[in-house]
């Protein structure tokens, strides 16, 4: 070993035992010799002197740096002699020595760039060398298959994308073969078959494997006759032969049948193949990879035959077209059981092709008038193929039921996986739905009535229940005496065998609750819904998981069946009343041994207040109820919030946010006219309620979730209080107004919006009191510029700001479209109206979110209207009007529209004209117009229709005038 290869060998050593110091500069004495200028000459000579296959490697990498990046500039000279000392070394090897794989295929890969830069036109003759050497080397055969194989990645495999010119380059050289050499290099490869099948049957294997690449682009007719075919399935049928050979067989017979050619040469073809012998390979399981090859031939096999008949559908009937749909029939029907068996036994490795013929079978079902037996008995066989695929593998039985991560992972691929084969299910029960009913039926009712059933097996059956309810017509839920009838009240009124794994339980749940449409027509299976939720299955289920999801799906019942469950109340209060408490924790403590979420309550809550909300239910037991479910709750507040000034007042916090929420969840069921008009005194509870909750306010005012949670209730009792919640208003407003942030001030003013916009004028004295104190708060938090925007300004802080800027900006426009504008003119008030009106204007003529601009200029219009008149001395707000003329008109009317992102509407002028009468004109005329350089005729126009009545002409006119501008300010019409 000299210095040259001990440099190399250091310089990838991998091992840890040589120092830094040494592997630097072992990589410098390398990096020198590359700079040497006969390093091609050094690396080709070294290449075959050395024994090391680092060496090797390195010399390789090397050259192949110098031919991407150097070749071209290289002399002549040079360019042949590393062109025929690459292929020397490619089908030469004087010493008989095993180069590694990476040494081989890297060769190989220089070959194919030297080909990419050469051929045709300077190296017509290198296909033509390559055949001529390769004798019966088992070496020149590998690397033979190898440069081909090379060759295919490298350029001409579309599997890799390739830029415009890789593909008119990989054109040109095809061409070129098909011209040149193609035929002899199919025959070559025959004879390497031929010669090595039995002395080197992998060999023999690999060479097919590299043929099966090419027969996209050939002459089909050079693969697809007797001699190869014969010798293909000598291979693919002969069980003596290696799998290996037979598996590589039924790869190219793969690539011949996927050629693509007109549906009658392809029919043509497939019949020449003995296909029906090859089905019987499907029941080998001695070798799993050959197997997946044979399943990956039938099944594409069969897409093709499909494939055919598609484009036969498109042609115009004839006897050579009937004749060609007889014989796809016939073909179908052989092929169609192994992709059934592979489909049921299988590992999955080519599922996906399989499970896309059965699709598009059954969508050619579609098509057909009448479904005899044989086609019924497809679809049972499909039917069946999807029921054993979707059961989970029983080894993850109690990890699923856990879950653990094993449990989740596996419950994750699953759902990934069960996905294709639920929508053929659906496809299926489309086409036909009494079949997979009946399906679905007796497979329900055999994992039900078997004492030997496993917990896949009645998970799987319920889940196909579930999904075949998404297909489900309306009459067929009429129809109580059907399949899907008695299968329902076979399920609810079964024992379940494992109800109580965690998966079987959620099944069950969902699958009544997709069925709640049936459950509303026929009112009897009400008991038996309400039995399952309501016990171990459900929401009593010990898993925490299950439990939780029962809870919410309740509520969706509860949601559904509202009205008919009136009589069931009392016993679903009964069967409720030791799960209410511990979704509202009386104490930290009881808090802490609690395992249901908090979410889990509230949908309890929100399904007990829609049943005791109704009006149906008599005033003295809904009064009794609610008195029993607020009494306790507003307690445990009052309780928490003495607790939490001597003790865990996070603890408490954290209490009461559960409290809080089971009190919002409840109120959901009950209405305004309910609460205000029919029961008043049921109104009275949640006033007495509201009263309590407030004084969380007091007690945590800088715990932004218990705020959240307050607000939250005070937007549910606007609504259910109406105008009873005024009294509370005053305290409410003054406390959340303290101290606010940005997200705190957004809540606030989304609240303050929700007033407005529902009690109108009647918010007038509420809003002249907080208005001075919501607009000191606001511009607080403002920074003194502008809101930053652009590079750097994605933050969290800066978000908070602009959505609260655009909340600002919604609440003004509530004020002055509900009629509040003299709000603004209130004396405490008026001195904050020209920092607000130049927030507006700026928003109106600048900001990037073109709804606020919208939103904006549509608050100038309102108060345009309010304050404006025809006269000076009449004016509501000195200098308004002036402004509005000068300043709005201008900047807003005319110069922002010449952003072609905006598109200002025409009638905001004609409003100005309206109340401002000839000053705007005068203005119009006289200074914007010429300001923006538009022409006079146009101008004139524009005054002479804004006078008028018309707005439809004036719209016109407006845009006719705006375009024009924009054209004057961009020089083009890019804009539209």
């Amino acid at each position: 070993m000299d210095d040259f290869e001990r440099a190399i060998i250091i310089s990838f050593d991998q091992s840890g035992a040589i120092g830094p110091e040494l592997k630097a500069q072992a990589a410098a004495y390398c990096e020198r010799i590359k700079q040497e200028s006969i390093i091609s000459q050094v690396c080709l000579e070294r290449f075959g002197a050395s024994n090391y296959a680092e060496v090797q490697f390195w010399c390789l990498q090397t050259l192949e740096e110098i031919v991407r990046l150097r070749y071209a500039s290289l002399a002549l000279q040079e360019q042949m002699f590393i062109r025929n000392s690459v292929m020397s070394l490619a089908i030469e090897n004087p010493l008989g020595l095993e180069r590694p794989v990476f040494v081989r295929n890297k060769l190989a890969q220089i070959l194919v760039i030297l080909i990419f830069m050469e051929y045709p036109s300077r190296w017509p003759s290198v296909f033509l060398d390559l055949l001529s050497s390769v004798g019966n080397s088992p070496f020149v055969v590998d690397m033979f298959c190898r440069i081909f194989n090379a060759l295919d990645d490298e350029l001409i495999s579309l599997d890799y994308p390739r830029n415009s010119e890789e593909i008119t380059i990989a054109g040109r050289i095809k061409d070129a073969m098909r011209e040149q050499c193609v035929t002899q290099i199919v025959n070559s490869w025959y004879d390497m078959v031929v010669y090595y099948r039995d002395l080197r049957p992998e060999l023999a294997a690999t060479v097919l494997d590299t043929m099966q690449r090419y027969v996209t682009w050939i002459d089909i007719g050079l693969v697809a006759n007797d001699r190869f075919l014969s010798m293909l399935f000598e291979f693919l049928l002969a069980e003596e032969r290696a799998s290996e050979l037979r598996g590589s067989a039924a790869t190219c017979v793969l690539a011949i049948v996927s050629k693509r050619m007109d549906p009658q040469s392809k029919i043509a073809l497939l019949r020449q193949l003995q296909i029906r012998r090859v089905c019987g390979l499907v029941l080998d399981k001695q070798d799993t990879e050959f197997a997946v090859k044979i399943n990956a031939l039938l099944t594409g096999f069969a897409q093709e035959v499909l494939e055919c008949a598609r484009k036969l559908d498109s042609v115009e009937p004839s006897s050579e077209s009937l004749a060609a749909k007889e014989v796809i029939t016939e073909m179908l029907d052989t092929v169609f059981p192994s992709v059934i068996y592979f489909l049921q036994n299988g590992d999955g490795d080519e599922e996906s092709n399989a499970l896309q013929f059965l699709s598009n079978y059954v969508s050619r079902m579609k098509s057909y008038p009448q479904l005899n037996a044989k086609y019924m008995g497809h679809i049972g066989q499909i039917l069946e193929v999807i029921r054993v695929r979707i059961r989970y593998d029983p080894m993850y039985r109690d990890p699923l039921d856990i879950p653990d991560r094993i449990g989740r992972e596996e419950e994750d691929r699953m759902h990934e996986e069960r996905h294709d084969f639920f929508v053929l299910f659906r496809n299926i029960s489309r086409l036909a739905p009494d079949v997979v009913q009946s399906f679905t039926k007796n497979t329900l009712s055999t994992v039900l009535g078997s004492s030997e059933t496993s917990f896949q097996d009645v998970e799987s059956a319920i889940s196909l229940f579930h999904a075949l309810a998404e297909g489900v017509s309306e009459d067929t839920l009429k129809n109580d005496s059907g399949h899907i009838g008695e299968t329902l009240r076979m399920l609810l009124s079964a024992q379940v065998p494992f109800h109580s794994h965690r998966l079987v339980s959620l099944i069950y749940m969902e699958t009544i609750n997709r069925y709640v449409r049936f459950i509303q027509q026929h009112v009897k299976y009400i008991p038996l819904v309400l039995a399952a939720f309501l016990d171990r299955r459900g929401i009593h289920h010990p898993n925490p998981n299950v439990s939780g999801r029962a809870s919410y799906l309740f509520m969706r019942i509860v949601k559904a069946l509202r009205a008919q469950l009136v009589p069931f109340i009392q016993d679903i209060l009964q069967s409720l009343q030791d799960k209410l408490p511990s979704f509202a924790p009386v104490s930290v403590q009881s808090r802490k041994s609690n395992t249901q979420g908090f979410e889990d309550g509230s949908h309890i809550f929100e399904a007990v207040g829609l049943l005791i909300g109704m009006e149906e239910v008599p005033l003295d037991k809904q009064s009794e109820y609610l008195s029993a479910l607020l009494a306790p709750l507003c307690q445990q507040v009052t309780v928490l919030l003495a607790d939490a000034q001597v003790q865990d007042p996070a603890g408490s916090a954290a209490c009461l946010q559960q409290v809080i929420s089971a009190i919002n969840s409840l109120s959901k069921g009950f209405g305004e006219r309910l609460v205000t008009t029919s029961r008043p005194t049921v109104g009275n509870m949640f006033e007495q309620t509201l009263n309590v909750l407030l004084q969380v306010l007091l007690a945590f005012p800088k715990n932004n979730l218990l705020r959240s949670k307050v607000i939250s209730f005070l937007h549910r009792m606007v609504d259910t209080l109406g105008i009873a919640v005024f009294p509370h208003l005053p305290k409410a407003m003054e406390q959340l107004l303290v101290e606010s942030e940005p997200k705190e001030m957004m809540e606030f003013l989304v609240l303050a919006n929700q007033l407005i916009c529902k009690f109108k004028s009647a918010m007038t004295s509420i809003l002249e009191e907080v208005f001075p104190f919501i607009v000191n708060r606001v511009f607080s938090i403002f920074p003194k510029d502008s809101i930053p925007t652009g590079p750097g300004s994605n933050t969290e802080e800066i978000r908070e700001l602009q959505e609260l800027q655009r909340t600002f900006f919604t609440f003004l426009h509530a004020v002055t479209s509900n009629d509040l504008s003299a709000v603004f003119l209130v004396p405490k008030n008026s001195e904050y109206l020209n920092v607000i009106i130049r927030l507006l204007i700026s928003a109106a003529c600048g900001h990037k979110d073109i709804l606020v601009r919208k939103s904006c200029v549509q608050v100038f219009i309102k108060l345009i209207k309010n304050w404006c008149t025809q006269s000076n001395e009449e004016e509501k707000v000195p200098g308004f009007r002036n402004f509005i003329i000068q300043n709005f008109a201008a900047t807003c009317c005319f110069s922002s529209v010449l952003d072609n992102a905006f598109d200002f509407r025409d009638a905001h002028t004609k409003v100005i004209y309206e109340k401002c009468g000839n000053d705007f004109l005068v203005h119009l005329a006289m200074n914007i117009f010429p300001s923006t350089q538009c022409p006079r005729d146009l101008a004139e126009q524009y005054c002479m229709e804004l006078q008028r009545s018309d707005v439809k002409a004036l719209k016109d006119i407006y845009k006719s005038l705006v375009e024009r501008l924009r054209v004057l300010r961009n020089g083009s019409m890019a804009f539209r």
